[in-house]
């Protein structure tokens, strides 16, 4: 006989407010998104049957249904047959300001990791001569990464430093983020120039990232600064749309 699965979201604190103009559905669907986004309810968990978690909160079952269809739309949920609802990830939702992926990744509770693809000196392209300020094929130190969230492909990154700013062992660039290297070195991280953009996947990059060919990702570069003005890293990375996005919080001015 099958082994009864538990239902995570008991153990969840769940509730609506009736009084709120905000609808129901739409309530529950943003208290199971934040429980997957927190690591609450990860990836592979199944969700209960529809009616018990109806029961349990006073809602119809189309409420349910609806909140639950709305995360499978976002792809956060998929339905199985004779499986049933079961969580399949969370999108990384990263702030604007100067941290690191990898630090983000960890405090949204997604498990960080990192797959050294390349470690290795070349001459500086002319983007990269000119975001780091030095002349073009000058040698610098070129790192290409893959960085996953709960064994998953999140973003190909690739970064070039300049050379001896840093030990830069395989070993050191898979235990923990490339800001908290230069860090631990005594580098005091000041500001940055960042760009953001969209465009389709390359052949290369879809395998890379376990996407269908001419996938949308999200792209940015980024040149760093220390507190001395000194550029320390250009990095250029790619990102699954389906796994993250960034936060903007705008201010009106008066």
């Amino acid at each position: 006989m099958a082994k009864p699965v538990a239902d995570p979201t008991v153990r969840l604190e769940l509730g609506v407010d009736r009084s709120s103009p905000v609808p129901l559905y739409f309530q529950l669907a943003r208290q199971l998104e934040a429980a997957i986004e927190r690591g609450a309810l990860t990836p592979g968990s199944l969700l209960g049957n529809e009616i018990e978690l109806a029961a349990r909160l006073g809602l119809s079952r189309p409420t349910v249904r609806q909140a639950i269809q709305s995360l499978v739309d976002k792809g956060l949920l998929v339905r199985r047959r004779g499986v049933g609802t079961q969580v399949v990830r969370s999108q990384v939702r990263r702030p604007l300001e100067l941290s690191s992926l990898y630090d983000d990744l960890e405090a949204a509770g997604q498990r960080p990791a990192t797959r050294v693809l390349a470690n290795t000196l070349v001459p500086a392209s002319a983007e990269a001569a000119a975001a780091l300020g030095i002349a073009e094929g000058q040698e610098v130190h070129r790192v290409e990464r893959l960085r996953l969230a709960h064994g998953e492909p999140v973003a190909y990154l690739c970064n070039h430093l300049p050379v001896g700013l840093i030990a830069l062992e395989d070993e050191r660039l898979e235990a923990t983020g490339l800001y908290r290297l230069m860090r631990s070195a005594g580098i005091t991280l000041h500001s940055a120039h960042q760009s953001i953009d969209a465009r389709a996947a390359t052949a290369a990059e879809a395998e890379r990232l376990g996407e269908p060919g001419a996938t949308a990702l999200l792209t940015m570069r980024r040149t760093t600064f220390d507190d001395r003005g000194r550029a320390v890293e250009f990095g250029s990375h790619a990102y699954r749309a389906s796994r993250y996005s960034f936060e903007f919080h705008l201010l009106v001015r008066s």
